[in-house]
């Protein structure tokens, strides 16, 4: 069953915005800065194939996703969504 996000909180930093999951995403908290260090991690590589996103915290049932700042968040959740859906 994919994971879904059950809703977004703002943070501090608006470049930010953290992700509550319906389920878990990994058993530890994993950071990713860049695509690159992604590569070897499913879920987290296919996230960041998101056109605008740049950085990536998953953790147990929450996960951070960082933008670029000219990116827009609107278009960054759908892709975001989308990328959940299809790791199911």
């Amino acid at each position: 069953m994919a994971v879904t996000i059950v809703r977004y909180e703002p943070t501090p930093n608006p470049h930010a915005l953290k992700c509550v999951l319906s389920g878990s995403v990994s058993d530890e908290s994993l950071p990713f800065r860049t695509a690159a260090a992604a590569a070897a991690h499913p879920l987290a590589a296919a996230l960041f194939a998101v056109e605008g996103v740049a950085g990536l915290l998953l953790h147990k049932d929450w996960m951070t996703v960082s933008k670029s700042p000219a990116a827009k968040w609107p278009a960054i959740k759908r892709g975001v969504e989308q990328a959940l859906a299809a790791h199911g």
